[in-house]
């Protein structure tokens, strides 16, 4: 009976134990929690408490009705986004330049860090560094205006240079063959300084005594990078991937909206721009909330997914 009344006493015990240890938490890194509060409301305002219209996707919206309102009419607008026959090919557009960008964008941070990381004049590497992620600063709006006087078949510096070793000039805005192309190099340029920074502080905090170990050795820059720097921010990279992924229907509204053009609306039209123009302008706020829906769904999808290969290979997720 002792023994039962003690085991009764330490469980009623237990959530004050609780309790004093989050106070004393708290308050121990108060100003730390401050400094969250910002953030959270932002997230809070601008992220969740807009899923609640996400039942919009579910019923025929009408504004005067409001959301609560307005009828339910079940997957109505999903089946008609899916029977679309344009759908499926700004699915295929908005996956492949997404896979272009994966492809070709995602290693460009990791080698400049790399390559960064090599250089010893401090000078030099800051000035290169600062150089690379200004243009992450600059609005898609300037660097559309930019690119399309630097690809201008009349007066481009591009066509320029290929006219004077006797090309024909080549219509890069305009051409189905050449614009997911400047999508893609347009996207590295702005952002690889910028997504380089992360792999710079990831490369920090790798301990020097394991280079001068493999020196000893008799390792060379090389086998440095493969043995030791690539391993170290192994868990960096798996992180990064594991977001990417899930944004894998994000394609790049602003960039593309700004830059392309009917011409090439076959090869660059994706599902945000097709929903753009047909659900916004249009007016049909419940497909465009479906197929926003939608894509919210595959990313949950590949986000889990490559979490769980991550931890299968013995990686850090990001839970």
């Amino acid at each position: 009976m002792l023994n039962h009344y003690a085991a009764v006493k330490q469980q009623r015990k237990q959530p004050n134990i609780v309790v004093k240890k989050f106070i004393v938490t708290i308050s121990k890194y108060k100003y730390l929690y401050l400094m969250l509060i910002p953030g959270i409301t932002f997230f809070i305002i601008f992220h969740y408490v807009p899923m609640y219209g996400a039942i919009i996707a579910f019923k025929e919206y009408n504004i005067m009705q409001g959301i609560l309102g307005s009828p339910w009419v079940g997957f109505k607008y999903f089946k008609q986004a899916f029977e679309s026959p344009f759908f499926g090919q700004i699915l295929w557009n908005t996956f492949i330049i997404s896979v272009y960008k994966l492809i070709w964008g995602f290693p460009a941070p990791i080698i400049l860090a790399l390559l960064l990381n090599e250089v010893k004049n401090m000078i030099f590497r800051r000035t290169i560094q600062t150089i690379s992620y200004l243009p992450h600063f600059i609005s898609w709006v300037v660097i559309g205006g930019m690119f399309t006087d630097l690809l201008s078949p009349q007066t481009g510096v591009v066509n320029n240079i290929i006219k004077m070793f006797g090309g024909q000039p080549i219509y890069f805005m305009a051409s189905k063959e050449w614009f997911r192309t400047v999508l893609v190099v347009s996207s590295i340029w702005k952002e690889v300084g910028w997504n380089s920074i992360i792999y710079l502080a990831a490369l920090s905090s790798i301990d020097p005594q394991l280079y001068e170990a493999s020196q000893i050795d008799g390792a060379n820059r090389w086998q440095q990078t493969w043995y030791i720097t690539l391993p170290g921010i192994m868990s960096t990279i798996a992180i990064l991937l594991i977001l990417r992924l899930g944004n894998i229907l994000n394609a790049g509204f602003e960039q593309i909206f700004i830059m392309y053009n009917p011409s090439v609306y076959e090869v660059a039209d994706i599902i945000d721009t097709w929903v753009y123009r047909t659900g916004i302008q249009g007016m049909r706020y419940s497909l465009a909330t479906a197929v926003g829906l939608f894509k919210s769904v595959v990313g949950f999808i590949l986000v889990v997914t490559s979490n769980w290969i991550a931890k299968r290979m013995g990686e850090s997720g990001i839970w």
